[in-house]
């Protein structure tokens, strides 16, 4: 009954707008050179991500406007996840598994 109960209130706050909890959250971020973003996560993983080469790639779409150095360098977090004011961001749990194959 308490797995019902758990998954009942899961869907109606899914459906009223709260946003689902991930495992792995963004804790920190730091703006590196040359298109490079240092994280750690929620359970302490750190990494280097070079977005360069989705930035600059001719399927970059949204990312494409993150060529202007001074929008990339506004990153946040936001509930854990890269964000950045024209609505790009990443997934944090997709990060994270790249962080954990090779560290960047």
């Amino acid at each position: 009954m308490q797995d019902d109960q758990a998954t009942s209130r899961y869907d109606v706050k899914a459906k009223i707008g709260e946003i689902a909890g991930t495992p792995w959250r963004i804790r920190s971020v730091t703006v590196m050179p040359d298109y490079c973003l240092s994280v750690t996560c929620n359970d302490g993983a750190t990494g280097i991500i070079d977005m360069s080469q989705l930035i600059f790639s001719e399927k970059a779409g949204i990312y494409s406007a993150l060529k202007d150095a001074q929008l990339f360098n506004q990153v946040r977090i936001e509930l854990g996840v890269l964000t950045w004011s024209n609505a790009a961001d990443f997934d944090s749990v997709w990060l994270h598994e790249g962080i954990g194959k090779d560290g960047a």
